[in-house]
Formats: structure tokens, sequence, C-alpha cells
């Protein structure tokens, strides 16, 4: 795995857009992509716009053959057990409120959001491609363009800023899903316009 890290670091940002991609498709990586990436930018601080943006894009990438994968094969699985009863109410709720959580969790690297899981049931309960996608964009253009800043601003002590703040991380986190949260309640209790 070390000599697999160092031939990526060695590619700068297209290894970085290769474990971007990697990561997102489904491949299980939890938080290698920002480990890299500001590595690649630390090392060559010119680079971090270019790293951000290619993050990005092999992240987009990445999404749309999860979003098809789960597509494919998920949805039935969650039907059998998500049709009735509880199953059925946790449908309804994932379905309206989930792309909240989601998007917290590709936002902010905090360990006891699990992206993937979370991402899979919004891909398998029906979350239209494009909805997911542009979620997906909204977390992952400022959480790779912040660490890209970072990475060139701080250089070697990116890493202990980081572990500095995750109490932070973890309050904004809390903060974001509460505000969403409270948001869409508001918009859903909104009147409709009379025609």
């Amino acid at each position: 795995m070390k000599h697999f890290t160092q031939m990526l670091i060695s590619w700068g940002p297209l290894g970085v857009f290769v474990l971007a991609f990697v990561d997102s498709a489904g491949v299980p990586n939890p938080s290698g992509t920002d480990v890299l990436l500001l590595l690649v930018v630390i090392a060559r601080p010119e680079l971090a716009f270019l790293c951000a943006a290619l993050g990005i894009l092999g992240s987009l990438l990445g999404t749309l053959v999860f979003y098809q994968i789960i597509r494919t094969g998920g949805e039935r699985f969650l039907d059998r057990y998500t049709a009735i009863g509880r199953g059925a109410r946790f449908r309804a709720w994932f379905h309206r409120y989930g792309m909240v959580t989601v998007f917290i969790a590709a936002l902010l690297p905090i360990p006891f959001l699990p992206l993937k899981a979370l991402a899979a049931c919004a891909c398998a309960m029906g979350v239209s491609r494009s909805r997911f996608m542009l979620v997906t964009a909204a977390a992952r253009i400022p959480r790779y363009a912040g660490l890209a800043y970072l990475g060139a601003q701080l250089g070697e002590n990116s890493a202990a800023w980081i572990k500095g703040h995750t109490w932070h991380m973890t309050a904004l986190a809390v903060a974001l899903f509460v505000g969403l949260y409270a948001l869409l309640r508001w918009s859903e209790r909104k009147p409709s316009p009379a025609a």
C-alpha cells in the first residue's frame, strides 16, 4: 500500500484524480483522497488549484459510476425491505431529508458519518441522478478547494491544523444538518401560492 501511495504522490494532480475517482466509485478509502491532495499540494503548492479541480472531477465521475451500480442492483434489494411498515416510513423520510445527511458527510471528513452507506441509500431509494450529482458537487467543491488552500498556505502544518479543529468541524456538521433540516421543514410548511 505504501508503494501505491508513493506512486500516486509521484503522479501529482493525476494521482489525486485517480484516487478521487476510485474512492467515489465505491472502493473504501477513508480520507485517502484528502490526505493525497494535501501531500501533493504541500510538495507542490503551485499545483493547488489543479489538484482541487482534478479531485473534484475525479470524485464526480466516480460518483456517476457509483450511482449507476447502486441504481442497477440496490433498488431491488431495498424494495424488499422498505415497502411496508417501518421500512416505508424510513424510505419516505430518507427520500425527503436524506440528501442533507449525504451533503454533510461529503462535505466534512467526519468518521461517524458513513458517506458510502448514506449515498447508497439515496441512490437505491430513487433520488434522481441530477440531484445526487448536484449535492455531491456542492459538497466536494468546497471540501477539496479548502484542503488545497490549506495545504498551500500551511504546508506541513496542515495535518496539525485539521486535528486541532476536529471538534469545530463536528460542531459545523451538526449545525449544518440542523439548519438544512429546519430549512427543508420550513419550505414544506410554506403555503403554495394561489393559482
